[in-house]
């Protein structure tokens, strides 16, 4: 379980992140939607513990993610928006070298290991050095690695940026079976077809502030455009907000 009890991010004078409350539970798979610089990726940041919180709290799975960092830590998988590997180690080596890092017992690694190389579709070339890979295959790749603990969540920036369609299939196919499994899934994505396929539930966030929360069908109820897709339904929300910004 995902909980934001008035989350907030400032740099200076900028408030980047504004009083956010937000619970997401376990097997929901949740779409964080918004523009460029609305706080998405820096409410990620504080989640996975790259970012200190300026105020309010955040726990994951009711672990404090500031005051108790290491536990919550362990129960998070985080895919981010660029795929970084170590280009000098191939893509077995580098999920050994993230087994070793969760202190998985070397049984259990190198069964983690061979399940996720499957799962992924990896076989073809886990024994080639990542400096090799595609986008595609280091980010299949980073999402092996992110699941090789089990955590409880999985949080992905962007997760199908630069994947062919084959890969976005199975990156899509698994969030859906990682959801129904019990897992607390977190995305945040621009791609508004992608959320409206296997969201659950999306979040729409715009200067720092979630301006909407609930399913799809519910925002077409708000909008009173019932036969919009995701896409139009979240243009209209945006230019409501622009104009009362404006007015106001």
């Amino acid at each position: 379980m995902i909980e934001l009890e008035g989350a907030t991010r400032t740099y200076g004078a900028k408030v980047a992140v504004d009083a956010l409350r937000l619970t997401i539970p376990p097997g929901e798979l949740f779409a964080f939607l918004g523009p460029n610089g609305a706080g998405k990726t820096t409410t990620i940041k504080m989640l996975v513990g790259l970012l200190r919180p300026s105020g309010g709290s955040i726990r994951v799975c009711g672990l404090d993610v500031v005051s108790q960092a290491r536990e919550a830590s362990l129960q998070i998988g985080y895919v981010p928006d660029q795929p970084y590997l170590y280009e000098k180690l191939t893509g077995r080596e580098f999920l050994r070298f993230i087994a070793d890092m969760y202190g998985l017992d070397a049984r259990v690694a190198k069964e983690r290991v061979e399940h996720e190389i499957r799962r992924f579709e990896l076989e073809d070339f886990a024994d080639y050095l990542a400096e090799s890979y595609s986008h595609g295959m280091k980010q299949r790749t980073v999402f092996a690695s992110a699941l090789l603990h089990d955590p409880a969540v999985l949080i992905v920036d962007e997760p199908m940026v630069g994947l062919d369609p084959h890969s976005a299939r199975l990156v899509k196919n698994l969030l859906r079976a990682e959801a129904r499994a019990g897992k607390t899934i977190l995305m945040s994505t621009h791609t508004l077809h992608v959320a409206e396929e296997i969201a659950d539930r999306i979040g729409i966030l715009a200067h720092g502030r979630l301006r909407f929360l609930g399913t799809v069908s519910m925002l077409r109820d708000e909008i009173k455009q019932e036969h919009l897709e995701l896409e139009g339904l979240y243009l209209e929300l945006m230019s409501q907000n622009l104009d009362a910004s404006q007015s106001g």
